[in-house]
């Protein structure tokens, strides 16, 4: 009989999320720089109706939800879209799956600390952006590594307040359409001379599905939720209806405040909103889209070092990334391994080209994803757990796919290149596992 001691399990993260500052969590993701920045992109897509691409692509990303639901409270644990790949199609999808979440997350990561050292600095102070970049992405890590709760309090304040800003500006808009100002008619104009309303609306809702998606990040907290059987469903759904209703009334507040060719040449679109109404510094908007860029980029920073190390512990990626800090319990190793190449990236060229191939990426596990839910309704999982109806995970895979017919063959191009790698690095963790297992005659 063998004397040798039992090895003790790593210790797991620690259960701090109530359903609140899991909501604030959620709604601050989706509440981030995009609706800041894209606002602009969308009217340049589909015209002056830019409420239209941003309710398509509310609906479409609740499908996706539905079937985030439904797997973050069967499997609560961290890892997220790769863990229920891994647990529907092996270890091989769930590794392409979480290479693409880690890929979009430190790209999104480093576009931020770029998106922050730009235009709505540049109101307060011009400085070096490899500086400011550096300093900023130092500065989150240590956030991040400090603790969930004090991260997920940070953000429930800067959730407020860009939640504040984002009011700010469908307040002006209501202003301006009482004194008379605004033109509503570009409220109903859908559609570009080069395509029709149709297209256009699809065109626009690939950029506003972008906004959205900041829902999937949560998945990677649900091990750290008290009761995410309880909390994440009412938590998730509640944030993207109240995103939504945000988003739907700074869209309308910004085509009717400002004309349609002005937003899609800006890229501050809001700060146009407070420069035709007046009565708002824009020094002060620009603090508050700072605070928006700012808590973006934590969040995401947040998910990619949960992704990293739910990945770690399921063998897609090395064991040291298991590593936490023995007080705080957070996943300091891939705190440390994501934060590195988001910070070769935001200081080696732009990475306006890289963003491109975000939303592509998301489509791709987000098509997966919505599969795993039906070959995973096998498992029980644990019980209790949210499941949605079976057509909404179909009709999500479908609206990935329709989403991606819109995606330019250059973005293609990109994103191909980021899969190839995936599946080779697949490839090569399989040969390492074959490897390494122990064969018959192996074992004590």
């Amino acid at each position: 009989m063998s004397t040798a001691p039992k090895s003790t399990p790593a210790p797991g993260l620690r259960r701090a999320l109530t359903t609140p500052l899991l909501y604030f969590f959620i709604l601050g993701d989706v509440l981030g720089a995009g609706v800041y920045v894209l606002v602009g992109q969308v009217a340049a897509a589909s015209g002056g109706a830019v409420w239209v691409p941003l309710l398509t692509a509310l609906v479409l990303a609740l499908l996706t939800a539905a079937s985030y639901a439904e797997l973050a409270t069967k499997y609560p644990r961290a890892g997220g879209a790769a863990h229920y790949a891994t647990l529907a199609y092996g270890p091989a999808v769930g590794f392409v799956a979480g290479f693409c979440m880690l890929a979009a997350g430190i790209v999104s990561v480093a576009a931020l600390a770029r998106g922050f050292a730009g235009d709505y600095l540049a109101e307060f102070v011009t400085l070096p952006v490899a500086l400011v970049a550096v300093v900023f992405l130092v500065l989150l890590a240590l956030l991040n590594a400090r603790g969930i709760k004090e991260s997920t309090r940070a953000n429930a304040v800067a959730t407020l307040i860009e939640v504040g800003g984002l009011l700010v500006i469908v307040v002006l808009g209501a202003w301006l359409l009482l004194r008379g100002e605004g033109d509503p008619g570009r409220l109903v104009r859908l559609g570009t001379p080069e395509e029709g309303a149709a297209a256009a609306v699809l065109s626009g809702s690939v950029l506003a599905f972008y906004s959205f998606v900041g829902f999937e990040t949560s998945v990677n907290v649900a091990e750290e939720t008290r009761d995410p059987r309880r909390s994440y469903p009412r938590a998730l759904f509640g944030a993207l209806a109240t995103a939504g209703a945000v988003y739907l009334l700074v869209g309308l507040a910004a085509s009717l405040t400002v004309p349609t060719e002005v937003l899609a040449t800006s890229s501050g679109p809001l700060l146009e909103v407070v420069r035709a109404a007046g009565g708002v510094p824009p020094r002060l908007f620009s603090a508050i889209a700072l605070i928006a860029v700012a808590n973006g980029a934590l969040l995401t920073g947040i998910m990619a070092s949960r992704l990293a190390y739910g990945m770690a512990r399921d063998g897609l990626l090395p064991a040291a990334l298991t590593r936490v800090l023995p007080g705080r319990r957070t996943p300091w190793a891939a705190i440390a391994a994501t934060t590195v190449p988001a910070l070769l990236l935001a200081l080696t060229g732009s990475t306006a080209t890289l963003a491109s191939t975000l939303v592509l990426l998301l489509l791709v596990v987000f098509l997966i994803v919505n599969t795993a839910v039906l070959v995973l309704r096998r498992d029980p999982g644990e019980p209790g757990h949210f499941r949605a109806p079976s057509v909404l995970p179909v009709l999500g895979a479908a609206s990935c796919v329709l989403l991606a017919t819109r995606i330019e063959a250059e973005v293609w191009l990109r994103g191909s290149l980021v899969l190839v790698l995936a599946v080779v690095l697949a490839a090569v963790a399989a040969t390492r596992r074959r490897r390494t297992r122990p064969g018959p005659e192996g074992g004590s």
